[in-house]
């Protein structure tokens, strides 16, 4: 099998203009945004309180995700990423498979961002057009991502920055009302049908809502690919996102339980401005959707970054048409940049025709495509260091701990909420979806991909 330099020779052009700084900000800001503050209210929904438990196992698989990331990422830094490793390490057809899944899972995953921006608008103009605000906010963004990488990275720093200083406000001042009223507490989380209403499947179901929720803090890998230093970047970057991860989603939870019964937390849009409609605070929620709205640009701004680098890799490895892994003059794959907007289409029209299930059908849909690959994330982790050791190749900047226990917990967890989406009504449409999907993808490499490859 040829050497990774390979790969990463044919991925040259791209420009390193990410700063260690915009790095770290980029990686949180793909994980904060609707999974966290919409999200979170269907995942209340399903485990009641233990929800706080299911986002601290979906927070474990996160930690060992990252871990094996890590370390494949500081050993190969390119935008090609995992898709890459999983070619080089696996199979070119494993390659082949994730790259188009995640491309796939996150190009509906902006789609579901862009649903959401359109929802919370509906609280200050309840009678305007949802299309309106979709084309508007996704106008903006496909300038910003086409202008330069750069100009990605200074936008993304700033939409991060705010959610990230508004989630620590909401924390602190969760803190102090929590403290300070009576009112407020703990007890919240037992009064109302205990602190497993739903028993432990309705737990476990909240914990498929988690993964969906961290999901793109694996883009943090593919920034890699254009940042200026990037050992120094990814290190870290990881390390900065496990702990806001851990304060803003597992503090921010157990702060809204403790204020807000969770039988009454999907009344509103959002679990967050809920708590401050109950809170009686002048403006809060209007301030909050503000962030929101926010948030929820922020992590479609990542996306679209990182579906266009996705399938500038899938071009430079042949599986996909040449056009598409064409730079402009100012290192943009503007052509990959321009096909992955096509889930914005299809999130308006889904918008249009069922108002009410458009953004539990996006997530589902989008949903297989992540899962598959942070699965084949910790399989590639598995041969990148079986392929190591029998090379006898030189020690590692970044060591993962406790391997290979870490990494086949990952695998067997991913496995598992994978299987149970089967289980479960609200997510059946994930491998319904998923399962053919694959397979159209095993056929089109080895009957449309592989004849090419051997000319």
């Amino acid at each position: 099998m040829h050497s990774f330099q390979k790969i990463k020779d044919r991925e040259q052009g791209l420009q390193r203009r990410l700063s260690a700084r915009q790095m770290s900000m980029i990686a949180v800001g793909g994980a904060i945004g609707t999974g966290l503050f919409l999200g979170s209210k269907f995942a209340i929904g399903f485990a009641g309180p233990s929800v706080i438990v299911s986002y601290a196992i979906g927070g474990l698989i996160t930690l060992l995700l990252m871990g094996c990331l890590a370390e494949m990422t500081v050993a190969h830094a390119t935008s090609g990423s995992f898709g890459a490793y999983a070619e080089h390490y696996v199979h070119p057809l494993a390659g082949f498979l994730v790259r188009y899944a995640y491309w796939a899972c996150i190009v509906l995953a902006v789609g579901t961002e862009i649903t959401a921006v359109a929802e919370y608008m509906r609280f200050w103009f309840p009678d305007a057009p949802s299309w309106i605000w979709i084309a508007l906010f996704s106008a903006a963004l496909i300038g910003v991502n086409a202008a330069s990488v750069k100009a990605f990275g200074t936008v993304e720093y700033w939409l991060s920055s705010i959610k990230v200083f508004a989630i620590v406000a909401f924390v602190l001042m969760g803190a102090y009302v929590v403290w300070g009223g009576p009112e407020y507490g703990v007890r919240h989380y037992v009064e109302h049908g205990g602190f497993f209403p739903n028993g432990a499947w309705g737990m476990w179901v909240a914990v498929v809502i988690s993964i969906f929720s961290y999901m793109s803090v694996e883009m943090i890998a593919i920034a890699a690919g254009e940042a200026e230093e990037p050992e120094r970047a990814v290190k870290q970057a990881f390390r900065a996102t496990l702990l806001r991860l851990a304060v803003f989603y597992l503090l921010s939870l157990a702060l809204i339980l403790a204020i807000v019964p969770w039988t009454r937390v999907g009344e509103g849009n959002s679990p967050f401005v809920t708590v401050m409609q109950v809170l009686d605070i002048p403006y809060a929620a209007d301030i909050l959707n503000f962030v929101v709205i926010t948030a929820a640009l922020s992590a479609m701004n990542s996306q679209l970054y990182i579906t266009t680098r996705m399938m500038f890799s899938l071009s430079r490895a042949g599986d996909a048409p040449a056009g598409l892994g064409r730079l402009n003059r100012r290192g943009i794959p503007l052509n990959a940049l321009l096909l992955s907007t096509s889930g914005i289409a299809l999130a308006a029209l889904l918008y249009t025709l069922f108002p009410e299930q458009a953004f539990t059908l996006m997530i589902s849909l989008s949903m297989f495509g992540g899962m598959f690959s942070w699965l084949m994330i910790f399989l590639t982790h598995l041969f990148f260091r079986r392929r190591r050791a029998r090379d006898g190749a030189p020690p590692l900047a970044f060591r993962m701990r406790l391997f290979p226990a870490s990494t086949l917990t990952g695998l067997l967890l991913m496995a598992a909420i994978l299987a149970s989406t089967a289980f479960t009504a609200e997510f059946r449409l994930t491998l319904v979806f998923g399962a053919p999907f694959l397979l159209l993808l095993v056929l089109l490499f080895y009957f449309v991909r592989k004849p090419a490859r051997e000319e």
